[in-house]
């Protein structure tokens, strides 16, 4: 793993004591790590956006399913990127919470929500920023707009999760119930909400159908859905037309979750707004500069329609 950075370099043509041959403002040198990652859009976003502030970047996947890799070479690779000059990495499944340890500081949102998506090297430092939670609430606010807050479901307490959870109480969920197939997790989850938010506004539960009965509303959190990992998180039987559906997942675009609550009439969201928010504030983090959001939106939904027609 450690070879295939070196060479990301050599190509960026970065020196190994970590700084970029004229300087920083013509090359940005990324990278995302996580588990079936081939298909991100992430990758595009930054790269195009880069070339409309004219710089050149370079951003790689850096997949654990691919060959011979693990999730526990993430210090390896942590370390061999900022040794190596990159800029920052972003973090997705499953190591938002494993890298908490590899690094040297946290943003206040990455420490409250105990989960890092986007790591910024910088004088010498690894930076932990959490951008998962602005990309959801500023999703939610236009996708979702006069949505009612007051009970939401919550299905998933991953690193996505925290973050989800983070931004609905941000924007005035009064009670948001969270559900995950690991009920240790959910639990944590919860109390950590609590300790921030208040404990009368979070709960962790078991039970899908009695907590979504009374709910305004269900965000789904957790991976299925996404290629590789088919199916629907709950019976479609469980969803009714005054319910909206937030999804997280984006490839596919539209999962069979959404396509099940359109069917019930559902108001839905799907998972391109929150993609598309994290990786704007994640490009200000690694370069500085101000993105335009609209135009990182167009190229990554030209990129998901590109895929979806050839897959």
């Amino acid at each position: 793993m450690q070879s295939k950075v070196a060479t990301l370099a050599g190509k960026m043509n970065v020196r190994m004591d970590g700084t970029h041959q004229g300087g920083n403002h013509g090359r940005l040198l990324l990278g995302l790590i996580g588990r079936g990652v081939q298909a991100s859009r992430t990758p595009a976003m930054h790269e195009r956006e880069a070339a409309q502030h004219g710089l050149t970047c370079l951003y790689q996947l850096l997949d654990l399913d691919e060959a011979g890799r693990r999730a526990e070479q993430l210090p390896e690779l942590i370390s061999s990127a900022a040794r190596l000059g990159f800029a920052g990495l972003n973090i997705t499944h499953p190591c938002k919470q494993a890298v908490l340890p590899l690094l040297t500081e946290l943003s206040d949102d990455a420490h409250a929500l105990g989960a890092v998506n986007t790591v910024v090297f910088r004088d010498g430092k690894r930076i932990g920023h959490n951008t998962d939670w602005v990309g959801f609430s500023e999703s939610f606010r236009r996708g979702m707009a006069g949505a009612p807050l007051d009970q939401v479901v919550q299905l998933g307490a991953g690193g996505g999760g925290a973050a989800t959870a983070y931004a609905l109480l941000k924007l005035g969920t009064q009670r948001l119930t969270i559900i995950d197939v690991d009920t240790t997790r959910a639990v944590a989850l919860a109390e950590r909400m609590a300790q921030l938010f208040g404990q009368d506004r979070v709960v962790a539960s078991t039970e899908v159908a009695a907590s979504l009965a009374t709910a305004d509303g269900l965000v789904h959190a957790t991976p299925t859905g996404m290629v590789g990992h088919p199916g629907m998180p709950l019976p479609a039987t469980l969803l009714r037309k005054d319910l909206w559906v937030a999804e997280i997942v984006y490839f596919p675009l539209q999962t069979e979750l959404l396509r099940a609550a359109c069917a019930a009439g559902c108001r839905t969201l799907d998972g391109s707004g929150m993609a598309v928010g994290q990786a704007v504030a994640s490009f200000r983090l690694f370069s500085g500069l101000e993105p335009d959001p609209e135009r990182m939106h167009r190229h990554f939904l030209a990129g998901i329609s590109a895929v979806e027609v050839t897959v």
